[in-house]
């Protein structure tokens, strides 16, 4: 079904084989950035892929097939893996005896969501969301955008002719574009500037001839259970813990962040329907069930949700798709190293774009509400989380440390952001009162 601005909201209309390239194109949306996570971290690559996989689909499981969210590897942890790590070093454990210690304290965080959940549940979104208004997830998910622009910025100086082909294919193809070509651009962009980077030499080919053809995706020695088996550092675990859960707090916000931003892109209130304790708990399970297994936490992936402002195709039923092909090719590790030798400028054209993308819905979050910045409250919490979130990441230490806690820009922000809108005076925000506002214009007035 379309609406007035061309929207697709049953994707099956497309046609079988239609659907199977936009669920390709999600793909490779959440590919490069869930691979790098494991890549920087020493986690799994294959489990990575698998668990992203399987937490997406039990994500739509639990609500109800209406939210099309992908779940992908979450960066905010790397501080606490690489924290836990160090301090495993000084215990004489290697990287991979340290990391499932690691692996626990993610696991207890994902718990963390479970309990936000139920308080939602028990007294509902309109509560909750009270300390969530525009004027805070706005600026939050600017920030998160911003935050990950370098990251693009770095892939695409490894070779500008590579990136650049990437992102004028995108950009031709979605403006120009008709029928099918409008629909996919960031996949065409990839094989575009794949196909080029390929022939004029830019590709080393060395690991993907060298991985197996087919193979289990999780191995026993990576897994939060052999842990169990071969003796337990009662200490180290707990400072584990301690030093991870923390970070579930900034995450929890970005997933707040990310689901207005889902709903803001298909103009759905997706807070209230299916309800925001819903999208937590698949989100909470997700990420503890990957942990349990030597995978990295799960994030709603702001990647995924450029590509639907780009295609305009709003049906869940693609990114189910892309989840089942994320499950199916974590058995194939010659697959897998086909991606990974993708050159980095590929993946840092297209990502420029979506993780612009990721901060214009951020602006477009704040807009369609009316966020009034006539107020000194609001220009104050806005300004505070946009400093902050940037100027943490891009100082010299990366993050703030407290004890042996290591807390990201973004997880400051958001922490400063939903306090002093808790406490400035003036916060008069309504959410859900309108029933046929979307979620961009129903978080809140002021």
């Amino acid at each position: 079904m379309n609406n007035q601005n061309g929207a697709i909201y049953n994707a099956k209309e497309l046609g079988g084989g239609k659907c199977f390239v936009l669920g390709l194109q999600h793909l490779f949306a959440m590919f490069g950035a869930t691979v790098l996570v494991p890549l920087i971290t020493g986690l799994s690559v294959t489990a990575t892929l698998l668990f992203a996989g399987l937490a997406t689909l039990f994500c739509h499981f639990v609500t109800k097939g209406e939210v099309p969210v992908f779940l992908g590897s979450s960066f905010a942890y790397l501080g606490g893996y690489a924290a836990v790590v160090a301090a495993g070093a000084e215990r004489g454990l290697s990287q991979r005896e340290a990391l499932p210690y690691a692996c626990v304290g993610v696991a207890c965080a994902g718990l963390l969501y479970l309990i936000l959940s139920g308080i939602c549940k028990a007294y509902g979104s309109k509560k909750v969301m009270r300390f969530f208004p525009p004027v805070v997830t706005g600026p939050i998910i600017i920030a998160i955008g911003l935050n990950l622009a370098p990251s693009a910025i770095n892939n695409c100086s490894e070779n500008w002719f590579i990136a650049l082909v990437a992102i004028v294919v995108v950009i031709v193809c979605n403006i120009w574009g008709k029928g099918m070509i409008k629909i996919i651009p960031i996949l065409l962009g990839v094989i575009a500037s794949y196909a080029v980077a390929a022939v004029t030499g830019n590709v080393d080919w060395t690991m993907f001839k060298e991985a197996a053809i087919i193979g289990l995706p999780v191995l026993k020695e990576d897994t939060v259970f052999h842990l169990f088996t071969s003796g337990v550092d009662s200490s180290f675990l707990i400072s584990s813990i301690i030093t991870i859960v923390p970070i579930a707090f900034a995450t929890m916000m970005e997933h707040v962040g990310d689901i207005s931003a889902i709903g803001g892109t298909i103009g759905k209130n997706l807070i209230e329907e299916p309800g925001l304790h819903r999208t937590l708990l698949g989100d909470g399970v997700g990420t503890s069930i990957a942990a349990l297994f030597g995978a990295p936490a799960n994030t709603t992936y702001g990647e995924n949700t450029g590509v639907l402002a780009l295609t305009k195709v709003y049906d869940p039923f693609v990114i189910r798709l892309a989840a089942c092909f994320a499950i199916v090719l974590s058995f194939f590790p010659k697959f897998a190293a086909l991606i990974r030798v993708m050159p980095a400028a590929t993946i840092g054209g297209v990502s420029l774009i979506l993780y612009g993308m990721i901060s214009a819905i951020g602006i477009r979050n704040v807009v369609e509400n009316k966020t009034n910045f006539q107020e000194s409250r609001n220009v104050i919490i806005a300004a505070l989380i946009l400093g902050l979130a940037v100027g943490i990441s891009y100082s010299a230490a990366g993050a703030i440390t407290i004890g042996s806690v290591s807390l990201s820009g973004i997880a400051v922000a958001s922490i400063v952001g939903i306090v002093l809108n808790a406490i400035l005076p003036g916060k008069d925000e309504t959410f859900g009162d309108d029933p046929n506002k979307t979620l961009a214009s129903s978080l809140g007035k002021y």
